[in-house]
């Protein structure tokens, strides 16, 4: 049973957050993850079936409290890390239920990739996939009547990595525009952090951050030269945040300059 007055975090408890969404919270805090990995609960009210989103960490505990919220009818997937993807096979094989997702290596039980632009009817709901690369090249986002989930391409707190790997910033800013444009009036459920009140608003705020870091970024090279190194970006840049979240601010930094060097 999902409670409203729950806040986040709650671990081990489905808190109810809008009408047609609740989450489970995993228990796998950390500094890439902030409080935990956010497994979401869609089903139309009254409705015993319901679609889950990100299952989360290979958490037996978690999957299976998960499983045992209702009749799992689909499980989708905002993109590819272990944080959001790590249980699918043990939760696919829980439920019976087809595992749709950017990433072919994902599907499960004849569930097929995800486009971006169509509507999925399932559960007495709508819900309309946006494709939103820049976290990872498989980022997508889920939108609701009410609701935008946006994996990690927005937090509840905090900002965004870029992932190296297949991220990119000039993606990342246009995914930002297409979730402003998607989600006016609409809550923000992340896949890490508290729900937030308008995807729209934060889309900018957003946008407006990364902007701000473009330019910093520019004017550490002016001084350190174009050819400086991602962690010597960062030690000029980021001099004013935790020395443990460096790696991370690497990640980005990384995808930053690859952007400014390609534009």
């Amino acid at each position: 049973m999902a409670d409203s007055n729950l806040t986040h975090p709650a671990y081990g408890l489905v808190r109810h957050v809008t009408p047609t969404a609740s989450v489970l919270l995993a228990e796998n805090p950390g500094k890439m993850t902030l409080d935990g990995t956010n497994t979401w609960i869609l089903r139309a009210p009254g409705s015993e079936e319901c679609i889950v989103v990100d299952p989360g960490p290979k958490d037996k505990a978690h999957l299976d409290a998960v499983a045992a919220s209702g009749t799992v009818v689909l499980t989708l997937v905002t993109h590819r890390h272990a944080d959001h993807t790590a249980g699918l096979k043990r939760f696919h094989r829980k439920t019976g239920a087809p595992v749709r997702a950017v990433g072919e290596k994902f599907l499960h039980g004849g569930g097929e990739r995800l486009a971006d632009g169509e509507v999925i009817d399932a559960s007495g709901l709508r819900i309309r996939v946006l494709y939103t690369p820049g976290h990872t090249a498989d980022s997508v986002s889920f939108v609701l009547d009410d609701a935008v989930l946006t994996g990690d391409t927005i937090l509840g707190r905090g900002t965004t990595v870029l992932d190296p790997k297949d991220g990119s910033l000039a993606d990342y800013l246009k995914s930002l525009d297409r979730l402003e444009a998607a989600g006016a009036g609409k809550t923000v459920l992340p896949g890490h952090g508290a729900d937030l009140p308008d995807t729209a608003e934060v889309a900018r705020m957003y946008r407006a951050h990364r902007r701000q870091r473009l330019d910093q970024v520019r004017a550490a090279l002016v001084e350190i030269g174009e050819n400086a190194k991602p962690m010597q970006v960062v030690r000029h840049v980021y001099s004013d945040v935790d020395k443990k979240l460096w790696p991370a601010a690497r990640m980005s930094v990384k995808t930053q300059l690859a952007y400014l060097r390609e534009s």
